[in-house]
């Protein structure tokens, strides 16, 4: 009973500090509703850009995008963030399958805990048939 008391007395204000300090660019309810209307892939896709930034920052997209400003795989999602950090989605991923592949690929191999560059090398080699990168090699 010692314990539970210690664990709790320990853990619920760890639970409450995160609570309070959600930030609203990560909150998955903020898609517009095109993008919760989309198929799973592409819906699961707009979720996981909100999510992890970083991760499609990382990698180039294939699909031609750079011609309208794209900058990385990310930008097929997201365009820029508000002052309160609330994301301004990006539609070109909704009609985008090469946009949406990468990104799955991005999500299943940091699921099996690859590393950022083992990532980007294997979207690299693997859609740089598709066209030019819409990011510079690093």
């Amino acid at each position: 009973m010692q314990r539970l008391a210690l664990l709790t007395t320990i853990l619920a204000p760890l639970v409450l500090a995160t609570a309070c300090a959600a930030d609203p660019a990560r909150d998955l309810n903020l898609l517009p509703a095109k993008m919760q209307n989309a198929p799973t892939r592409v819906r699961a896709a707009y979720q996981f850009a909100v999510a992890n930034p970083d991760a499609l920052k990382n990698v180039p997209c294939y699909c031609g995008c750079g011609a309208i400003g794209h900058t990385s795989n990310y930008s097929c999602y997201v365009k820029a963030s508000q002052a309160d950090g609330t994301p301004v989605f990006d539609e070109h991923a909704l009609g985008c399958s090469i946009c949406v592949d990468i990104s799955q690929d991005v999500m299943r191999l940091s699921r099996e805990g690859k590393s950022p560059g083992e990532i980007r090398a294997f979207i690299v080699s693997t859609y740089s048939q598709f066209g030019p990168p819409n990011q510079s090699e690093r």
